[in-house]
């Protein structure tokens, strides 16, 4: 029986293939010279990879056309102290041995006795490479040796290095190594590569090394030089990383070029800030959100995408619909699409509900917006301590760290100016330099919140070296959503962690605009941001004096809730009260005002 892709392949190369299982290898050896022989040829011919398993006595267990993924071999756990007792020899008929980021990963995870590439070129082998398990700290990793020639893979006993390494296993508390280590890899500026060190930490994935290269021209195959892939290659094996990260866009050719010569997983900044949005969306629509992106985003990327849709990949660029099925299709992600473009309608109309119900009610509606980690959840917070509303003082924090992408859900929250009412104060996502389009547009019902804004408080980071570029971007993407023109202030937050030459330096870029300077975590200036706030916002109130008879007493009620009460007095022949009130209520209350 043959596995796998056999889709279009003839009777005659089944029936070969299928011969193999007679063919015995010898326990020592890694595969039998016969067999590499046919599974070249044959590979070579219909140009997709062979794959053959042999077992510890020697025996070919399965064979199958595709990658190694598709040889069926029962997961081990390291704890059982052994091997899977299975070694994969496999063809790649584009000529290069390295061993893939899929290879090498199925290697750790099935824990294969061995896993061995050929090389092949029109038929003929060039040369292999060899991966086998090793413990290295007390974890378990995986070890490749490259460009073998026959004589050098016939000479390898391979009994006693499976042996050598069960011994080692069994011998020390080996864990396996699934943390993910980076090495990030950059050809914009060198302020965008440290940007993307801070979002692959914010992934909680460790950086080794930053490599930048600056380019006139993209290489239409590598993205970078292939010198540049070489060195990579090698500081990829000296520093033991397992996943390497682009700052720019790859296109899915690139992808599977790159894994194939670094024999490592390879994501771009765009798959990494729609990881970070998946692993932090919290609320249905986030997550929606999500993966309507990541879907949208992968759909143009089908044919010829690497290790990313790997079942055995794991970890970063794999979580979301991606893992769930190796073969999606087209058709499947544009259903996908649809059914989630159908759930946002409904919450987006729900939100249009609430949003309607507040302005009916003539609730002055503020939104924090600002560059990714400027500080907008922990100034919201700050500012709902001061000012909230009795009963939104237990409601809960909104969650904030010193980290990229911390808030994903936009909360709203009733606050009380002192002079204007109550008003609503909105935690909006954080925009960043090069944010993936298709994100934009997933999180637009989000982000309506701003353009139905009646005052933006744009927060920067005026302790950033990048305040200027930051606020530039976060321009961009308001001008996207339209909202470019709505009545801002400026608010230069962590005023006490950035020099009098930063803030000068931001001042410059702003020109005109309406600015002050706070610190959200110290509480600097947060009262004067409220006043200030408060001087912005339209305001569509009006004092009115009421006598209202005791029988009266829901009247009294309606006003106490939809209006400011300033002063409230009972007298002989009913309640004086003096309250804010918009024109509804004091159409609907006209009859007892004085």
């Amino acid at each position: 029986m043959i596995d796998g892709n056999v889709e279009g392949i003839r009777k005659s190369i089944i029936d070969e293939l299928e011969s193999i299982y007679s063919i015995r290898s010898s326990k020592d050896e890694i595969c039998n010279v016969e067999i590499l022989d046919i599974i070249s040829r044959i590979s070579s011919f219909i140009e997709r990879e062979v794959s053959v398993a042999i077992n510890r006595k020697g025996n070919v267990t399965s064979i199958a056309i595709g990658d190694s993924t598709s040889v069926e071999v029962p997961i081990i756990d390291i704890e059982e102290k052994r091997l899977s007792g299975v070694r994969v020899i496999h063809t790649h008929p584009n000529g290069y041995c390295n061993l893939s980021a899929l290879d090498l990963t199925a290697l750790l995870k099935l824990k294969l006795d061995a896993i061995v590439s050929v090389a092949i070129i029109e038929g003929k082998i060039v040369d292999f490479s060899l991966g086998m398990l090793t413990v290295y700290n007390d974890k378990l990793e995986s070890e490749e040796r490259k460009n073998l020639s026959l004589e050098q893979m016939q000479s390898i006993n391979i009994l006693d290095k499976i042996k050598f390494i069960e011994n080692l296993i069994k011998n020390n508390d080996v864990i396996e190594e699934t943390e993910e280590k980076a090495i990030l890899v950059g050809s914009d500026t060198k302020e965008s590569l440290e940007e993307l060190r801070e979002l692959t930490e914010a992934c909680n994935i460790p950086v080794l090394k930053t490599i930048f290269q600056s380019r006139n021209k993209i290489d239409a195959a590598f993205f970078i030089g292939r010198g540049k892939v070489l060195e990579i290659a090698s500081m990829r094996q000296i520093e033991r990383a397992n996943v390497i990260i682009f700052d720019d866009e790859l296109s899915g050719s690139q992808v599977r070029n790159l894994e194939s010569a670094l024999g490592a997983k390879v994501i771009d900044r765009t798959t990494l800030i729609l990881e970070i949005f998946a692993t932090r969306a919290k609320t249905k629509e986030a997550k929606i959100q999500v993966e309507l992106a990541q879907l949208k985003y992968r759909l143009s990327r089908l044919q010829g995408l690497g290790t990313i849709l790997s079942r055995t990949g794991g970890g970063i660029g794999t979580r979301g619909p991606g893992e769930k099925k190796l073969e999606t299709d087209r058709r499947h992600i544009m259903e996908t699409i649809y059914d989630l473009k159908s759930e946002l309608k409904k919450i987006k109309k729900t939100r249009e509900v609430q949003r309607e119900k507040r302005s009916k009610e003539n609730i002055p509606k503020v939104s924090l917006v600002g560059y990714t980690n400027a500080g907008k959840s922990t100034l919201r917070n700050a500012l709902c301590d001061l000012a909230a509303k009795k009963e939104n003082k237990t409601k809960e924090k909104v969650f904030e760290a010193d980290m990229l992408f911390a808030t994903l859900d936009t909360t709203t929250r009733a606050i009380t100016l002192k002079n204007k009412g109550v008003i609503t104060l909105t935690d909006t996502v954080g925009f960043v330099r090069k944010l993936p389009h298709d994100l934009v547009e997933a999180f637009k019902s989000t982000l309506e919140e701003v353009i139905y804004s009646d005052l933006l408080c744009h927060v920067i980071d005026t302790s950033s070296d990048y305040a200027v570029e930051q606020y530039i971007a976060v321009n961009e993407v308001l001008t996207e959503l339209g909202a470019i023109d709505k009545e801002t202030i400026l608010v230069f937050n962590k005023i006490d962690k950035a020099t009098e030459e930063q803030i000068a330096k931001i001042k410059e870029a702003v020109n005109d605009n309406v600015i002050i300077e706070v610190s959200a975590k110290e509480g600097t200036n947060l009262e004067e941001l409220l006043e200030l706030v408060e001087e912005k916002l339209p305001y569509n109130y009006r004092k009115a004096e009421y006598l209202i008879p005791y029988e009266k007493s829901d009247v009294q009620s309606f006003l106490h809730r939809n209006g400011r009460v300033i002063e409230e007095e009972y007298r002989d022949n009913g309640t004086f009260m003096m309250v804010e009130v918009d024109d509804e209520v004091y159409n609907k209350t006209q009859d007892y005002v004085i």
